[in-house]
């Protein structure tokens, strides 16, 4: 199973017009906890400081950051930035999920 967090060509451009209006060294934090629906739910927060054990996935203008507790749950993934019918989101396609619930933000491993 590979450890590495994707982030697609869309979601680096979302990514970073967002943080380009959070101020100097602004960061996507990229988190699971228990929750929601199905189990676990992916949590999304702006943030300026890195913890020593975090994975930082770097690509053009984005920077995201993957605390140490929720990286075996997010290994393989990528993370997709969508604007369709129901709204625009980040959606993360996890292989390591056996379930999801219909809006897309919980899951169940």
């Amino acid at each position: 199973m590979t450890t590495a967090v994707t982030i697609s060509d869309r979601a680096a451009r979302r990514i970073g017009e967002i943080l380009k209006g959070e101020g100097s060294g602004a960061m996507l934090r990229i988190s699971v906890e228990g929750g929601g629906c199905s189990g676990f739910q992916y949590k999304f927060d702006i943030e300026h400081a890195r913890g020593d054990d975090d994975l930082v996935i770097e690509r053009d203008h984005a920077v995201v950051l993957v605390d140490s507790a929720s990286q075996p749950f997010l290994a393989g993934s990528e993370v997709d930035f969508v604007d369709d019918l129901i709204g625009a989101s980040f959606r993360v396609n996890n292989p390591n999920a056996t379930a999801a619930c219909g809006c897309g933000t919980s899951f169940s491993i």
